[in-house]
């Protein structure tokens, strides 16, 4: 029997409209190479979708595909992420499933312990538990138990979160599979990365994004995953990988921002860039100019003449020279060390905002006095706050 592994697609999750359509489109071919393979059913480990309620547009496509996989006979089961799952416990998935396109795995919980109810498909046992916002299932799910007699089932735990054998020493909250119930196959989500463990002789796969979702996934992935499972005696673990469109990555080094857009129009006329994600990655330390010298409107304007798909830039490592702040203090003003800061700040720095720099310090040395609440001590603070500042309130 083969099933399929998709996780954290994401739908409706990327603010340009190009990169949205193509997360769809990844999507898409995953559910159409499900449907070609002649898969059995599909396990969705959360973050379908990027919010729980989606925009209609993304919903109506989504249902559109869940509809192919029903008219193929493939069964769809499935749990939330942590970006459509909602406290209120409502959301589109919900939809999905009154429509008899997925069932959403359940469970009983109480104060002590989780007890994960079971979809039964054939010889198989399909357990769940959703993800949540800020890592909060990581505490519930010390607590989840399978209660069904193991027998000659194949046992599936979905689970929408970290598990530290992923992530190593980083410092996230996470779980160690060894507290979890055991299960002969881990559908992983909430981790995009390239995940396959054996945990007890039995394998732990994270199974998406089916799609990238920034611009450090691109860099890092360069397009979307999904992964199929054939058991026939044991576990088979394949990878598809979803190749629409290609990721071309230009890092540029800068020290002169005033002729930095002659320099990366330079370097992007030898390339050829059409029809591809263009990431451009510009680095290094400035010491002539500021960022916003350089003209990234003619830099987009060039590439779209060229027909590139898509654009993205990252400046988080392009940095202003840092110049020293050097100053003199005679004997007697080492006492008066902040007002001497202040004031070559001032001269080498002038502004009609100075005026505020001693108030606006003053303030926000205000300290909480004994007994006082934090809402009457914030309030206090903000209200000074906002009279230097000569902020109006409506």
């Amino acid at each position: 029997m083969k099933f399929a592994h998709i996780a954290d697609s994401h739908l409706g999750g990327w603010r340009q409209p190009e990169l949205q359509k193509l997360n769809l489109e990844s999507f898409r071919k995953a559910i159409e190479i499900c449907i070609e393979e002649k898969i059995e059913f599909i396990l969705f480990s959360g973050d379908l979708f990027d919010s729980a309620f989606p925009p209609i547009e993304t919903l109506k496509e989504a249902f559109a595909e869940f509809r192919k996989l029903k008219e193929a006979g493939i069964k769809s089961y499935i749990i939330a992420g942590s970006h459509d799952y909602s406290v209120s416990g409502k959301t589109f998935l919900d939809v999905l499933e009154k429509a008899g396109f997925c069932e959403i795995c359940k469970y009983d919980a109480n104060e002590n312990e989780i007890i994960l109810k079971p979809i039964n498909h054939k010889s198989y046992y399909i357990y769940g538990y959703p993800g949540k916002k800020s890592s909060l299932e990581i505490a519930d799910l010390k607590k989840i138990k399978i209660i069904e007699p193991y027998a000659n089932y194949f046992r599936i735990l979905m689970l929408h979160t970290t598990v530290t054998e992923a992530i190593g020493n980083l410092p996230i909250e996470s779980i160690q599979m060894s507290e979890l119930p055991k299960a002969d196959y881990y559908a992983l989500g909430h981790v995009h990365m390239n995940f396959q463990k054996e945990i007890n002789t039995k394998p732990a796969v994270y199974g998406g994004p089916t799609f990238p979702n920034n611009f450090k996934e691109l860099e890092d992935m360069k397009y979307g995953s999904f992964y199929i499972i054939d058991v026939e005696g044991y576990t088979k673990i394949i990878k598809k990988e979803i190749k629409l469109k290609e990721t071309e990555l230009v890092e540029i080094e800068l020290d002169d921002a005033l002729s930095g857009t002659q320099r990366i129009l330079s370097i992007l006329e030898r390339r050829n860039l059409k029809d591809k994600i263009v990431l451009l990655k510009i680095f290094g330390i400035l010491r002539q100019g500021k960022t916003s010298d350089i003209k990234f409107r003619d830099i987009e304007d060039y590439l779209k003449k060229q027909g590139v798909y898509s654009f993205l830039k990252n400046t988080s490592k392009l940095e202003n020279e840092k110049k020293e702040f050097a100053i003199k203090l005679q004997a007697n003003e080492m006492d008066n060390i902040e007002s001497a800061l202040t004031e070559k700040y001032e001269k080498e720095n002038p502004s009609e905002f100075n005026k505020m720099l001693f108030p606006l310090m003053e303030a926000l040395s205000l300290e909480k006095q004994e007994g006082e609440k934090s809402a009457i001590f914030e309030s206090r603070l903000i209200m000074g706050l906002i009279k230097i500042l000569e902020i109006e309130i409506s």
